[in-house]
């Protein structure tokens, strides 16, 4: 079973209704379980794979998704592309509830999430984070979410909390008075294991609230975050068809692909054989078992 598209679905999107062909498999990983069974179908002649983060009933809060178990399902099922769709908060007053983001940075001010393949058993791995997004699926993703509707921004800081709870009015200010455009819950470490995994990655993000910064709005609330969400699905899967035709024409240039290649620090005979054979799918072309 082979997949060339991955799709994580954040609150809202649980499944991928223009899926054809579809398929429904469980992927054993050595991080345990995905969110959910994984979803593989064909859309415009492309075979997706498609994860809701959270599961189907919103089982995982944003510090449980198992996010290692996703990435490496995708490893496993071929995948090279993968977009992560994720409802925000808006800390801009020009970005505005129903408007699509493309984000190009992120800042990670997660506190207690694994956020490598490696942690445990290494070996020592320092993967570059300049750039945290692919920047040619970045742009193919702009071009398509320009098509949904939605008024689009083609780029933006991402801050990424902790959760569960959203933030205080204190900490809003903070992140606005830094400079960040949107701020959410779960882009780490998905950019992260996304990158130590050598897959090109790019994050929709739905902008569905001001945060609680906003004096003349409504302060952030699971009711209304899940209202703008029903109104904005629709968009982000019309985003999803319309990023299917353009990716076989990418130029396949970034350096997603190769990001372990001068990343591995540990001396190749330090590293155990059964930690090579265990971490094989991501290091056996570089330590071969």
């Amino acid at each position: 079973m082979r997949a060339e598209l991955g799709v994580l679905g954040g609150s809202g999107l649980y499944r991928m209704d223009d899926l054809e062909a579809v398929e429904e498999i469980h992927v054993e990983t050595p991080f345990g379980p995905p969110s959910d069974t994984i979803t593989i179908g064909t859309l415009r002649g492309m075979r997706v794979a498609f994860i809701p983060r959270h599961g189907r009933a919103h089982q995982h809060s944003p510090a449980h998704v198992p996010a290692r178990a996703n990435f490496w399902a995708f490893k496993t099922l071929g995948v090279r592309w993968v977009i992560s769709v994720s409802a925000v908060g808006s800390l801009r007053e020009t970005i505005r509830p129903l408007d699509f983001v493309v984000p190009d940075q992120v800042v990670d001010r997660t506190v207690r999430r694994t956020r490598s393949f490696f942690e445990e058993t290494g070996p020592v791995v320092h993967v570059a984070l300049d750039e945290p997004f692919c920047p040619e699926l970045r742009r193919a993703l702009v071009q398509a979410a320009g098509e949904a509707g939605p008024r689009i921004h083609e780029s933006g800081t991402y801050v990424c909390i902790e959760g569960p709870q959203f933030s205080t009015k204190a900490e809003s200010r903070l992140y606005r008075s830094w400079g960040l455009d949107i701020i959410g819950m779960t882009a780490m470490p998905e950019v992260r294991l996304a990158r130590e995994a050598e897959l090109c990655f790019a994050l929709l993000a739905l902008v569905t609230d001001y945060d609680v910064w906003h004096t003349e709005e409504e302060p952030v609330n699971v009711a209304v975050v899940l209202e703008r969400l029903r109104l904005n699905v629709e968009a982000a899967q019309r985003t999803i068809r319309a990023l299917v035709d353009r990716l076989p024409g990418l130029p396949g240039q970034c350096a997603c692909g190769s990001a372990l290649r001068h990343a591995i620090v540990t001396r190749p005979e330090a590293v155990p054989t059964e930690v090579r054979q265990r971490l094989s799918l991501l290091l056996a072309k570089y330590l071969p078992a």
